[in-house]
């Protein structure tokens, strides 16, 4: 695990064309410090995986308004203030991928767990599963769903230790810890950063072996956050 100077130091060779797996749920956890050193450092041609599709003009909406995603793959595509990526969408600016809620944790699961692919009932019966291969078991459809698997996953934690191990602050765990383990490279901002052996074993939430690069941000990095979505 390396600690950066920087945010625009931990994403700095973030390649076009890449799979970002961004964590948080709506302003929950999101990377805002990562995301803005992604805009900055310009890459484009991105897949982003995310549980939305952006909010406001900050965050996830400001890097689709920059025009460097070719790809959304969501749960959650509409809410009342995604007007950024509901405008590239109908202009076909942008793609779109919707999975459902359950299916994205468990394809992002199974990417960090060395799963090949697993049976889901959900989205069975349902446009969603059109063109997937489906199978009866015990009388019930299930679909084959296939891993998400990144080549960076930009993470908000509370605190980490010197080796990387990871610490969350309540709902801004949400998906953090399953796109950790599912990227090739993971880039962490923290609020705080700790002697290695400060975090007791038993409260680890994301295992150092799994953590790439850490950049101490001082702040929660969610704007009109509240204390429980504050990573």
């Amino acid at each position: 695990m390396r600690v950066c100077a920087s945010a625009d130091e931990a994403v700095a060779d973030v390649q076009d064309g890449s799979t970002v797996l961004i964590g948080g749920f709506g302003t929950a956890g999101m990377p805002y410090v990562l995301i803005d050193a992604l805009l900055r450092r310009g890459a484009k041609d991105l897949t982003v995986v995310n549980n939305n599709a952006g909010n406001g003009t900050t965050g996830l909406a400001a890097l689709l308004a920059a025009g460097q995603v070719r790809k959304v793959v969501c749960s959650f595509p509409r809410q009342s203030d995604s007007f950024v990526f509901d405008e590239l969408y109908r202009s076909g600016k942008v793609e779109l991928e919707v999975v459902p809620q359950g299916n994205l944790a468990e394809r992002l699961r199974a990417a960090g767990a060395g799963i090949g692919a697993f049976y889901t009932p959900t989205g069975a019966g349902t446009l969603l599963a059109e063109g997937k291969e489906r199978r009866t078991i015990d009388g019930r459809e299930f679909v084959l769903e296939f891993p998400i698997r990144g080549d960076v996953a930009l993470v908000a934690a509370h605190r980490a230790d010197g080796v990387g191990n990871l610490v969350y602050r309540k709902t801004a765990r949400n998906f953090g810890p399953v796109m950790a383990t599912a990227a090739t490279t993971t880039v962490v901002q923290v609020g705080e950063l700790v002697p290695t052996g400060a975090i007791d074993p038993e409260t680890v939430v994301t295992p150092g072996i799994f953590v790439d690069r850490v950049v101490v941000t001082g702040e929660p990095g969610n704007p009109g956050s509240t204390e429980e979505g504050r990573a």
